[in-house]
């Protein structure tokens, strides 16, 4: 993180990559930026776009239901006994394409993208924080419903499950920017969002908390960021506790999945979530995916949850 703080102090604009646990960080400044790394984020990209002219399949071996089942009862009984409230429960998951990473990555439609040394791509819909001027605001997104279902938007605003997550996150994201910023407001309180997924749309639901920064932010950066990470929408609550929590019962480790990937352009901060992830070991694929569990949880809509959200959006 000192690297993160030393450029942003000089404003030298960067790109960062860091790994859910943050033992791999990767920040490079943009002018000696790695030929293999690619990225969009919001209107920034380095990387001319390209249409899909070629038809893909996608083929996912998801994990069984009883594994998953076994595994959100440990999660349940963690809840019953007071450990967590919510937590993110994720699975890896085999897939085969007849694309590369590369062309994954370069057809996606999405607001943030990043290819990296053809190890992962992340086309992510969620923001982390966005610095600009002394404002720093993030975007928890939690619940996700397809679109094609009647009334789609009025049933996930109206499900208690969908709601009590949705607040635990915003009120444990307000509680972070509490550490970092003064004047913490909820300007935007579960807002819909359609995304593409595959041949299908989604909508999912996000809030946006904002607070005002110190002057000085950019000269300790890293610092803020430490403060921050994980990021509380892709953990649960309360955050360290439940880390510990995933930490026992995922079968995996997540490595650069849920991390953050992020823009310092000398002045402001853009950053974003790292999910809907593939991941490329020994050659093959994988797509990390999960959901938030609370005691409402029902164990056949999670493990569907998850599988839905494993999807190229082309």
């Amino acid at each position: 993180m000192e690297e993160i703080t030393k450029l942003a102090r000089e404003r030298e604009p960067f790109l960062m990559v860091l790994s859910y646990d943050l033992t791999q960080q990767f920040v490079q400044p943009l002018k000696n930026l790695d030929n293999d790394v690619f990225f969009k984020i919001g209107n920034q990209r380095n990387y001319p776009q390209k249409p899909l002219k070629k038809k893909y399949h996608l083929h996912k071996s998801p994990i069984a239901f009883n594994t998953y089942k076994v595994a959100l009862e440990k999660v349940l009984e963690e809840i019953r006994s007071g450990n967590t409230y919510l937590l993110n429960l994720t699975f890896k998951t085999p897939i085969e394409s007849n694309l590369t990473l590369k062309e994954i990555f370069t057809y996606a439609r999405a607001k943030y993208k990043l290819y990296f040394k053809d190890k992962f791509i992340c086309f992510s819909p969620e923001k982390f924080i966005e610095i600009e001027g002394n404002t720093i605001a993030t975007y928890p997104m939690k619940g996700t419903i397809e679109a094609s279902i009647p009334n789609a938007k009025e049933q996930i605003l109206a499900n208690e499950k969908e709601m009590a997550e949705h607040i635990m996150i915003v009120d444990l994201m307000r509680n972070d920017l509490g550490m970092v910023g003064n004047n913490v407001t909820v300007e935007q309180f579960r807002y819909v969002e359609k995304i593409k997924a595959g041949d299908k749309e989604l909508l999912q639901i996000s809030s946006k908390i904002r607070a005002t920064l110190p002057e000085d932010w950019r000269d300790h950066l890293g610092e803020l960021l430490l403060k921050l990470l994980p990021a509380g929408s892709i953990t649960g609550t309360p955050k360290y506790s439940t880390v510990n929590i995933i930490n026992n019962i995922e079968n995996y480790k997540r490595g650069f999945y849920t991390g953050i990937f992020g823009l310092f352009d000398g002045e402001n901060l853009y950053t974003a979530v790292m999910i809907r992830f593939i991941e490329k070991e020994n050659d093959k694929l994988y797509y990390k995916s999960g959901g938030g569990i609370t005691l409402d949880s029902d164990a056949t809509s999670e493990y569907q949850e998850l599988i839905d959200k494993i999807y190229l959006p082309l």
